[in-house]
């Protein structure tokens, strides 16, 4: 059985190495251009070209998005972009335009190409058309249950490959395409500028009573009647893998390195311990646990087995729960003091108890007895300063890119 593919957002570098170092087995970043995350840091070419080296030598693969629906003015910027970066050795390219396959083609003719789940894949005739057209992998719609994905897998040929979103965040659209940040404030959304919309707060007004707002619901909180819960699959290993699903995608890559680690790690242990021994296979609570830890919505396992009905939407609050703040990550750990070197990442205090966990670990709590200025050696309390290099001593011993988060 080929064991299911770990895909990992990267919105930056620091992200897409710690996403690899936590157990993905690929990654999918965006450049500064042509991207549906704008918003991202994302990474410039130079990023790009040390990523890549950095995952080749971990034998992992990395993936570059360039799937917005391009205008006219997009296609000779494009051309100039792809020559500049032709010489990188991309594993593939997701898209979903025709017009950027073609020119991808030209400039870069050997170039793998996944169909992004923007081109909302959701028949075997479908599959079969971009197959002709030269795509290796099919990025399911998310509209797809599981059977409609198993009877797509058994049309293809056993070269072809299907991915799927398995967690994070979901857009009330069609397949990602959505006009509502266009409509409502001129940022558009299939052209990587969405201002998320789905996500405000919505009242009913009635045209001759202007000023008169009335909730959408039965309560005065007001109407949330786009806001999806997050997508989680991390307890149904096993009919993904029936599915015949080739990579499992966890969306994110606004998200923070706390969320990529924290997500990764809990789905990397799921993974393997289902392909350790699949006819016994049985899930922890401790990976959930683990999730929980990561700023999260509610969660709903989407179309996955069946048409979602009223309980996949949260109708009180569009809020994240933020149950766990990260506030360092190990930059080094001398063994025979027990110090470690910590770059702050939110403030952490003298006499806190805060948890460290790293890729091959669970985690342990730490109380902070006592902390040092990293370049002063002074001795301080808190680190309220962003980025500030510490050192203290920790109960067992770390590595480097070890993070550290408390409870809030």
């Amino acid at each position: 059985m080929k064991k299911i593919e770990l895909l990992a957002p990267a919105g930056d570098l620091e992200k897409l190495k710690i996403a690899i170092i936590y157990g993905a087995d690929a990654v999918y970043f965006g450049g500064e251009f042509f991207s549906l995350r704008a918003g991202a840091g994302n990474m410039s070419i130079e990023d790009i070209r040390e990523g890549v080296a950095f995952a080749h030598q971990r034998n992992k693969k990395c993936y570059m998005t360039i799937n917005i629906y391009a205008h006219n003015e997009d296609i000779e910027p494009l051309y100039s972009y792809l020559r500049q970066i032709r010489d990188i050795d991309i594993d593939a390219f997701l898209v979903s335009d025709p017009g950027i396959i073609d020119v991808i083609k030209e400039v870069i003719p050997d170039a793998n190409l996944h169909l992004s789940t923007q081109a909302n894949l959701t028949n075997y005739k479908a599959a079969a058309f971009w197959q002709r057209a030269g795509i290796s992998r099919l990025v399911m719609a998310r509209e797809l249950s599981l059977a409609e994905i198993r009877m797509i897998n058994d049309y293809l040929p056993e070269t072809m490959e299907t991915e799927s979103f398995v967690h994070g965040a979901m857009c009330i659209s069609y397949s990602g395409r959505c006009l509502l940040s266009n409509f409502m404030t001129g940022r558009d959304s299939n052209r990587g500028l969405c201002a998320h919309p789905c996500r405000y707060r919505y009242s009913l007004v009635e045209e001759k009573r202007p000023g008169q707002y009335y909730p959408i619901e039965e309560d005065e909180r007001g109407s949330y009647i786009m806001n999806s819960k997050d997508l989680c699959m991390i307890r149904h290993i096993p009919d993904l893998a029936a599915a015949g699903i080739t990579s499992a995608k966890i969306e994110g890559r606004m998200k923070s390195i706390f969320y990529v680690a924290t997500v990764i790690h809990a789905y990397r242990q799921a993974i393997d311990a289902y392909y350790a021994n699949p006819e016994h296979f049985e899930f922890k609570d401790e990976w959930m646990d683990e999730l929980l830890k990561a700023s999260h919505r509610e969660f709903t396992t989407g179309f996955y087995y069946g048409y979602p009905t009223g309980n996949e939407q949260n109708y009180k609050t569009s809020k994240y729960i933020k149950d766990y703040s990260f506030v360092g990550k190990v930059l080094d750990y001398d063994a025979q003091t027990g110090y470690a070197v910590v770059e702050q990442r939110n403030k952490m205090t003298v006499g806190e108890t805060i948890e460290i966990f790293g890729p091959d670990i669970s985690f342990f709590e730490q109380v902070i007895t006592e902390m040092y200025d990293y370049e002063s050696g002074e001795s301080v309390q808190s680190a309220p300063h962003p980025q500030q290099i510490l050192k203290f001593k920790v109960a067992e011993p770390v590595k480097k890119d070890y993070i550290l988060r408390k409870k809030v």
